[in-house]
């Protein structure tokens, strides 16, 4: 709880907190950290999970315990939620209307307020709506376990599980954001609005460039990996590539060397046209790699048949030729150093790369703490704890934010008297409120790869005008910009300036001039040099937001914070590669595209909505932040602490791992599909009632595994599945992309899809690229209220150029001569997608 002097974006913004487990709790906190007043409502006998990462998940928030089956205990929780701005549970549907709290009536009665729902599945899925939806079941149904990444599936490591919470990971930071873009829009309406965010949907929005398909993807955008699954699969072959087998289908400027002190060293350098230049200039290898033939295509949006060589340097994916000869010349330079000698040599000159790190080791970096990244919390039940700092910060009010109160406990009427502290100002209701939380709202996106364009792409689907802003000749291959822009370039206006040429310039700063807000990813030396810093954008747009989202940042600045990076990065600086792989000499990256990228994006949105709340409440004009970095805390939230007495950093880690436990694992079955189970001890009593388990409670705990393996192959999957939900004991079927994407795909019919369940796909026939796509639809957020526009296909880059300059009130003539001169450009390329 934060005081009222506080110059955090929410306060005064007051919230009822019925959130259990991750996800609703999650929310919660990211708004806690922004200053928002918080009750949490824990059942009488504690929390229905009983972790550490509590701590974490309710600082900033007084706790109360409430019997809700109980009359009293329902009267004092409708009396928190009178004094509510706010109010937030994720159990199953209608389980909280079921026991008086009835967020529909709510709503009539105070049009004002504001209600998010956080369930497993959607409450318009009829068939998976009353499912036991514990994290790992959204997991398995959602396809995450499966076909999980390349790597595991040329191993044959399928089903593959990982302990990472995404789904709640990332329907926590999708659900803060709509949240907080409601609460902005009441402060212009006067009325709030109910949210539902399910689980299963914000996981799939989190694997949208993983289930994205391409008809007729052209050949030069193959890696080997994809190339030698096909081969395998055509010819009959099994999947049993081995890790070290595995290292020689990468691409050598994607992918780990071992250095001088036995640790690894992970190289994200494709794609870019510097990076792997530059790359190969540090380790002293370019000029010679030249000289036996290396090349560099001046133009590689052209087709691949019209390159002088099938290779060029700064392309992903390598031919393999050339990818065998420059691994194994890295492979050899990297040994002469140290792992922590390369990060420094890296990060100065601006080349991506990082050492992997022990989960542990990061929670004790020097860097993550001296940057905010990590901080210490006095808990009252594990004392000074070591845990996450905050996820999303404005600038201005970043320090106050790396002092979190702890949780604590309180009875219902001091819960009371701190909420009615903050009286609620509200303007009166506007009958002819706009569409969209964010109608009328221009935005310029003057980001690249994922992260930063998703962020403004989620914007767009509530209203808001994005305009995204690249470079007159591109940065990036075709690879990174218009398969990745597939997914994050949807309802974008595309121009193409040369910011350093003068025509080019101009159009920039006339761009900055005319929106509401600008989103970059970059660091604050680029930020400064393009005159975005505080200072010089209050000279051109003095009303306009800012808000960065970067690799490595905390709330302060330290050695670390201009590194340039990419998700892949965070994930071997925090652990997570280890995690997957399972041991120093055989990290893995985390399977899935945008694991921390897309949820950074997430948190981006969140940083846009705290400061459009905070610019409509206060009259002050922010500056939001966030980081992938930041963002890695969140995902590891259920074991990123530490704290005297905390005991081994032994969660679930390696391609060996099935599971939590016995009770919570994949287990085969008489088809061969394989389930994961996901039950409890306090459970245990309920397989009484599931034939062919009857026995389960009075099994030895060593014994249970090989009770339920045997037991689980004497019936088919989707048997044993009816079977255990019929006793409510969570299961379920491990499903893959592939199959979720061919079964809930239809036409593209102009609308979200947020009426289609927990799944929803369009298939755009006449997409602008010329191929058939099919892709995931912007449906993971539903409003009651307001209105989720569906978005149009990504439009080829530059298609909107002299559109957008011609609005900005430039005559055609001048027009003409800007296209001539190169200070814009209409185009990269003939084609949409290079052949």
């Amino acid at each position: 709880m934060y005081s009222s002097f506080s110059k955090l974006p929410l306060t005064g913004v007051k919230v009822v907190d019925f959130g259990q487990y991750i996800a609703g709790p999650a929310v919660a906190m990211l708004l806690g950290d922004l200053g928002a007043t918080i009750v949490h409502v824990d059942p009488v006998d504690g929390p229905m999970w009983d972790s550490p990462a509590n701590a974490i998940l309710n600082r900033n928030k007084v706790i109360v315990n409430l019997d809700l089956k109980s009359e009293q205990g329902l009267q004092d929780a409708l009396t928190l939620i009178a004094e509510a701005d706010i109010v937030i549970e994720n159990f199953r549907p209608g389980k909280l209307a079921a026991l008086g709290i009835d967020f529909t009536a709510l709503r009539e009665a105070r049009p004002e307020l504001i209600t998010l729902s956080v369930p497993g599945f959607a409450s318009n899925d009829a068939e998976r709506r009353d499912l036991r939806a514990f994290e790992s079941v959204v997991a398995a149904s959602s396809g995450v376990f499966t076909d999980m990444g390349l790597n595991r599936v040329l191993m044959g490591i399928n089903p593959s599980f990982s302990p990472l919470p995404l789904a709640s990971a990332y329907a926590a930071q999708i659900a803060a954001s709509a949240t907080v873009l409601a609460l902005q829009s009441r402060q212009t309406t006067g009325l709030g609005d109910h949210i539902e965010v399910p689980l299963a949907a914000a996981v799939m929005e989190g694997l949208c460039y993983n289930s994205i398909k391409v008809d007729n993807m052209p050949e030069r955008y193959l890696t080997q990996r994809e190339v030698e699954i096909e081969r395998r699969r055509t010819e009959g072959l099994p999947m049993n590539v081995s890790y070290e087998e595995l290292q020689e289908l990468l691409d050598p400027f994607f992918r780990a060397y071992m250095c001088k002190d036995g640790r690894m060293f992970y190289v994200v350098c494709p794609s870019h046209k510097c990076h792997a230049r530059r790359c190969l200039e540090v380790l002293g290898i370019l000029d010679d790699l030249i000289a036996e033939g290396l090349t560099e295509e001046e133009d590689t949006y052209k087709p691949w048949s019209e390159w002088s060589s099938p290779v060029s340097l700064g392309v992903y994916p390598m031919p393999k030729d050339w990818a065998d000869i420059i691994a194994e010349r890295m492979k050899e330079v990297f040994m002469t150093r140290t792992s922590h000698e390369w990060k420094k040599m890296f990060g100065r000159a601006g080349i991506p790369g990082a050492p992997q790190r022990w989960l542990q080791e990061w929670i004790h970096d020097e860097y993550a703490e001296t940057s905010g990244l990590m901080i210490d919390v006095f808990d009252e039940e594990y004392g000074e704890m070591t845990q996450p700092g905050p996820v999303v910060w404005m600038e201005e009010s970043g320090e106050e934010a790396l002092k979190p109160t702890p949780r604590r406990w309180v009875e219902v009427p001091e819960a009371l008297k701190i909420l009615r502290k903050h009286r609620t100002e509200l303007p009166d209701v506007d009958e002819d409120a706009p569409e969209g939380w964010l109608s009328g709202v221009r935005v310029l996106d003057l980001c690249n790869v994922i992260a930063g364009p998703h962020s403004a792409g989620y914007l767009a689907r509530f209203g808001a005008e994005v305009i995204k802003l690249d470079p007159s000749t591109p940065l990036y291959d075709s690879w990174n910009t218009v398969i990745y822009g597939m997914s994050q370039g949807r309802g974008k206006k595309s121009v193409l300036a040369d910011m350093k040429s003068r025509h080019g310039r101009q159009v920039f700063e006339d761009l900055v001039k005319s929106v509401d807000v600008i989103i970059w990813n970059a660091p604050d030396s680029q930020i400064k040099r393009m005159g975005l810093d505080a200072e010089n954008l209050h000279k051109l747009n003095p009303d306009a937001i800012f808000c960065k989202l970067d690799c490595f940042s905390g709330v302060r600045r330290g050695a670390r914070t201009d590194y340039i990076g990419y998700d892949d990065l965070v994930q071997a600086t925090t652990g997570i590669m280890l995690r997957f792989g399972g041991a120093m000499d055989r990290p893995e990256e985390h399977a899935h595209v945008g694991t921390i990228d897309v949820m950074c994006g997430f948190g981006g949105a969140l940083s846009v909505a705290a400061a459009l709340y905070q610019k409509h409440r206060f009259g002050r004009i922010g500056r939001g932040r966030t980081s992938l970095n930041a963002n890695s805390g969140l995902l590891q939230v259920p074991f990123a602490f530490d704290f005297k007495g905390r005991g081994l950093f032994d969660e679930p880690s390696g391609p060996d791992s099935n599971g939590w436990d016995d009770l919570s694992r994949f287990y085969s079955t008489a088809s061969g599909q394989h389930i994961f189970l996901s039950t409890y001890e306090r459970d245990l009593p309920r397989f009484r009632n599931v034939e062919g388990l009857e026995d389960l409670p009075d099994i030895a705990v060593d014994q249970r595994a090989s009770y339920l393996a045997q037991a689980f192959q004497s019936q088919i999957a989707s048997e044993w599945v009816s079977r255990l939900r019929a006793a409510d004991i969570g299961v379920a079927i491990c499903e893959n992309l592939d199959a979720l994407r061919a079964e809930h795909a239809r036409i593209a019919d102009g609308t979200p899809g947020t009426d289609r369940g927990s799944y929803a796909f369009s298939i755009y026939l006449d997409h602008p690229s010329g191929h058939q796509v099919t892709q995931l639809d912007p449906y993971a957020v539903r409003p009651t209220r307001t209105k989720v526009f569906a978005l149009s296909p990504t439009e080829k880059f530059g298609a909107s150029t002299q559109r957008v300059v011609k609005g900005l009130g430039y005559a055609d003539q001048a027009i003409e001569a800007m296209l001539k001169s190169g200070g814009i450009n209409d185009s990269w390329s003939a084609q949409y997608l290079p052949s």
